[in-house]
């Protein structure tokens, strides 16, 4: 017999095929999401079959414990974090079930990302059109919970619109069919002796009378406000042949869009889809210097039949200025200007759409509110959708405390009353002393406006409240929706009854009765809300940890802040065909542990809440970084640049202090002193590496995987070609450059590195070279902090004096040389100095891509043979530097057709990929999109790669032999 709640526990994950976590890692992981909220769950379920739910249900119901649906996580107002069971679906219900192209439907499971399905889609000329700023990573239940719509949604409508019908699970773990019926077929469902009847029945008495539609209507926000979340749809289940004269049918699937999962458990979707846009768009992006200007130009913009009306303000504008990644799409901008409106017009042809832009520029010119009218077309068109999807996790950018709060980031109004409700708005603010934060979809009534609040402090928790409250009833009294489509969650269910009436919010509440009567369904969201200052994610007037650092997070107020800038936005859960590198191994695993955002929370609940003198000290912790590659993907692609590398790094140093470190650990972060004691007798040691028995013996002291090949060492070490080459530097150079002979090249790819001197040289430039110490880069990767520290400190010292404009500092192995750019200036005592010096260190194909752009080299040097190539990008390069560098000097040769793979991280990642633990992952993500890549190309296609670690893993992954960018131009000189 079952006496505990903790035996029940036991008992369910026996049953379960999927898994129930009961662990502290997988409850703080899924104690936050995107919103301001913390609260700890008893459980975390990744169910795999139907089966599963419905025995998470009836446990629910038999426990009276809470069952929270979480997908992407991605919520602003807290709908995924509660204290009963989270049920995460994002893993095992990804599947497309069914495409009808003739009806244009599609039934997905709830798992399955927006993207991911447009991608199948498209072959067929169709698409699901709501389309929020997360559609790389968000979900379809998710979408469906909150009622999602996004920039589209003025051409193709709101999820509640395309939902045609809902499989689903009752809270009694009955199954449930939602979707059209007529008025008979709703009848019958009345008189249903189930829970799925007394629904049906118990909505026909709420709503059939002529007091309560009459109640809706006048108290629901304006018809004519399409992106409307708040409380449940009632309003939109009257037009139909059951509550009124209308032909339509009776869908209750309105109802369930924007429910946020407090009614039913969804298993299945099916959609309406849409014809895809047209083809040819043009862009206008109307500049103004005010923000009442750029909103007086909303209703005349929107007669022109637009396919987006978005608006950005200064401050967004703003924090794209520090974002690595955002920097190459603000080319558009004219000027400071205080907003920008972007407006999109698409036609079957590019000449009819830039008619349709000219003729909408003659509208703002007749206006006169705005200043400037750059036009967009093609790719420029996402890059500039691209800067404004990326609003959300730009505002975390703030540097402390004080960050962008979302609770009244979502309200919407008719288009007629937008102008005038900014007014009162910003007057609003004035009076708390808060200069908002504006943007997103200003064509639809709806801007995110978000005041700037350091939720740590009580006062600012006050705040939070009273402004939450004032704009609430300023909303009401224009008639709106205080959530346009981020849905009421924690944040703003208290105020359901304010903006729906008494009467209505009754109504909700019995409905919410009739679906859950024992409320297991995402409690305390919508109905019996939760005070929207309760369980914030900070305990405010809390004493700060103090959390000691070897590297320097200055730039962040510290670790703790570091790991806080992550905000939920979950970009990092993005999949291999949205692009990018972020997150490797959460793309192999699906694991949220593996992602970006899961380590920071990890950290920041650690650093936080933990009684250790060592708040690092923890195995979570280091199960959570276990799997991180540190190729800082996230350091340039995460909005808010939480570079998970650096805290890796830190973490490795600080556990290392406690728990000491293995053989393996000690030989790949001192590879180099290895390397240089091998280097003398290379031939006895490639025998060694390779021989049957002693390269397994080897293998197996390091815990290498067998299946590796390990790298050969160089017959000659770059070092000792360099005296010979020394002799071969021009008399007359154009520039004179230091080379950094990193330990990788010395000892591994001396051969690439006589290959970059020669082509300097032939080129017409000086090579120096010093004594100099090694990169560090291992001992970083491996925690071994002081020691790379020194190492940093030596180097900056040997090039700071030597090294300026005119005579840069080179590297060839983009992570060694990079790191000049990077963990130095966290790790070195001379930190100007390091910054300075760090203004002048490329890599190589930086340099040589600039001094093209000089005309200082041209494609007269090199042969005019056909040859394609196919790149493969280090992760580094892609985070800290780009690929067009490598791109552009592969095009230098005449005939030389160079492309990018668009293949993330290879998965080797230095030791990573050797470390038998790590094979099988390592060559799982080169799976992804790198090696198929590079087996479909032909055999005369040449692979090129920057990264060492790269070339081993391309090798051992698929047999093909990759090349450095130096190697490939030299052989192609005249």
């Amino acid at each position: 017999m079952i006496t505990s709640l903790d035996e029940a526990l036991d008992t369910l994950t026996a049953s379960l095929e999927g898994e129930l976590m009961l662990d502290q890692l997988h409850r703080n992981l899924y104690a936050t999401d995107a919103s301001v909220y913390r609260r700890l769950p008893l459980a975390v379920a990744f169910p795999k079959t139907e089966e599963d739910l419905k025995k998470l249900i009836l446990f629910a119901q038999a426990n009276k414990v809470g069952l929270i649906p979480r997908t992407a996580g991605t919520s602003l107002a807290g709908q995924c974090v509660g204290e009963g069971i989270v049920v995460d679906v994002s893993k095992h219900f990804t599947r497309i079930i069914d495409f009808n192209q003739e009806e244009k439907t599609v039934t997905v499971q709830p798992g399955v990302i927006r993207d991911e399905l447009n991608r199948f889609l498209e072959s067929h000329g169709l698409f699901f059109g709501p389309n929020t700023s997360t559609s790389n990573r968000c979900m379809i239940g998710g979408m469906v919970g909150n009622n999602s719509s996004g920039t589209t949604s003025i051409q193709y409508g709101v999820t509640r619109d395309k939902v045609v019908e809902l499989k689903t699970l009752l809270s009694d773990g009955s199954e449930a069919v939602f979707k059209d019926l007529t008025a008979e077929e709703f009848a019958l469902k009345r008189k249903l002796n189930t829970l799925e009847g007394k629904i049906y029945d118990t909505l026909y008495q709420q709503l059939n009378t002529k007091e309560a539609q009459t109640e809706i209507k006048s108290n629901y926000p304006k018809p004519e406000i399409h992106r409307r979340n708040t409380g449940y749809a009632l309003d939109a289940l009257l037009n139909n042949e059951v509550f009124s004269n209308r032909p339509e049918a009776f869908n209750m699937c309105k109802l369930l869009a924007g429910s946020e999962g407090t009614l039913a458990f969804t298993t299945e979707i099916t959609l309406k889809l849409d014809e895809l846009p047209p083809a040819a768009g043009v862009m206008v992006a109307a500049h103004f210097k005010t923000i009442n200007a750029c909103l007086e130009a909303v209703v005349p913009v929107m007669q022109h039949n637009l396919y987006a009306c978005e608006m950005m303000d200064k401050v967004i504008l703003d924090c794209t200025l520090n974002n690595r990644e955002q920097q190459k799409n603000r080319f558009f901008i004219q000027g400071d200007p205080k907003v920008i409106l972007m407006l999109e017009v698409r036609a079957a042809d590019l000449d009819t759409a830039r008619r349709q832009a000219l003729k909408l520029i003659e509208t703002l010119d007749a206006s006169g509110l705005s200043y400037a009218h750059p036009t967009l077309e093609g790719p420029e068109i996402n890059q500039a959708l691209e800067l404004r999807k990326a609003g959300l996790g730009l505002l975390g950018n703030i540097v402390g405390d004080r960050k962008t709060a979302a609770c009244i980031e979502d309200t919407a109004v008719a288009l007629e009353d937008l102008a005038p409700y900014i007014k009162e708005f910003t007057a609003l603010m004035s009076t708390f002393d808060q200069d908002a934060v504006y943007y997103a979809h200003a064509g639809a009534g709806e801007l995110h406006l978000r005041p700037i609040l350091n939720l740590k402090k009580s006062d600012d928790v006050l705040l939070f409240r009273q402004i939450t409250t004032a704009v609430a009833h300023l909303v009401k009294k224009y008639n709106g929706s205080l959530s346009g489509e981020h849905g009421d969650g924690i944040v703003r269910s208290e105020f359901v009854e304010l903006m729906l009436g008494k009467a209505n919010y009754e109504r909700i509440k019995a409905v919410k009765n009739a679906f859950d009567p024992q409320h297991i369904f995402n409690p305390g969201k919508i109905v019996d809300a939760q005070p929207l200052d309760t369980h914030l994610r900070y305990t405010p007037d809390r004493e700060e940890p103090e959390v000691e650092t070897l590297m320097d997070f200055s730039d962040s107020e510290g670790i703790l802040r570091a790991a806080e800038q992550c905000n939920g936005s979950g970009d990092c859960r993005k999949l291999p065909l949205a692009g990018g590198t972020m997150c490797p191994s959460y793309r192999a695993t699906r694991n949220e542990k593996d992602t970006t955002r899961g380590r920071a929370n990890a950290l920041r609940e650690f650093l936080t809440n933990s009684p250790r003198k060592n708040p690092f000290n923890h195995k979570e912790l280091k199960e959570v970084f276990d799997l991180c590659l540190s190729c800082k993907a996230c350091a340039s692609e995460c909005p808010s640049n939480v570079d998970v590398a650096a805290l890796k790094a830190e973490f490795e140093y600080q556990y290392k202090k406690e728990n000491g470190s293995s053989l393996r650990t000690r030989a790949f972060a001192f590879n180099s002193y290895l390397n240089r004691f091998a280097s003398v007798v290379p031939g006895v040691t490639n025998g060694l590496y390779t021989g049957k028995l002693t390269g397994k013996l080897i293998k197996k002291t390091l815990e290498v995987a067998p299946e590796r090949s390990l790298p050969p060492l160089a017959k000659k070490t770059l070092r000792n070609r360099l005296k010979k080459l020394r002799a071969f530097n021009p008399k007359k150079p154009i520039k004179t450059v230091y080379l950094f002979v990193d330990e990788f090249t010395n000892f591994l790819d001396a051969q690439i590195g006589e290959d970059a001197v020669v082509l300097l040289q032939r080129l017409n430039y000086e090579v120096r070279t010093i004594d100099h110490a090694e990169s560090g880069r291992s001992m970083i990767s491996k925690g071994f902090l002081k020691e790379a520290a020194k190492v940093s400190d030596k180097n900056i010292k040997a090039f700071k004096n030597l090294v300026d404009a005119e005579h840069p500092l080179i590297g060839i192995e983009p992570s060694a040389i990079l790191g000049f750019r990077d963990e130095y200036i966290r790790l070195s005592e001379d930190v100007e100095a390091a910054k300075i010096l760090a203004k002048n260190v490329f890599i190589i194909d930086e340099f040589i891509a600039a001094e093209i752009k000089l005309g200082n080299i041209t494609s007269k040097s090199f042969i005019t043979q056909d040859k394609k190539i196919k790149i493969h990008g280090h992760c580094h390069q892609k985070s800290l530097s780009g690929m067009e560098h490598t791109f552009m000097i592969l095009n230098l040769p005449e005939n030389y057709k160079p492309t990018l793979i668009p293949s993330g991280c290879c998965g080797m990642a230095g030791s990573f990929g050797y470390e038998k633990e790590h094979y099988e992952l390592s060559m799982q993500i080169g799976e992804q999109t790198l090696f198929p890549a590079v087996r479909k190309a032909p055999s005369d296609t040449l692979i090129v790669a920057p990264g060492t670690s790269c070339r081993h893993q391309i090798k051992d992954g698929t047999q093909r032999e990759a090349l450095h960018p130096v190697t490939v131009l030299r052989e192609a000189l005249l």
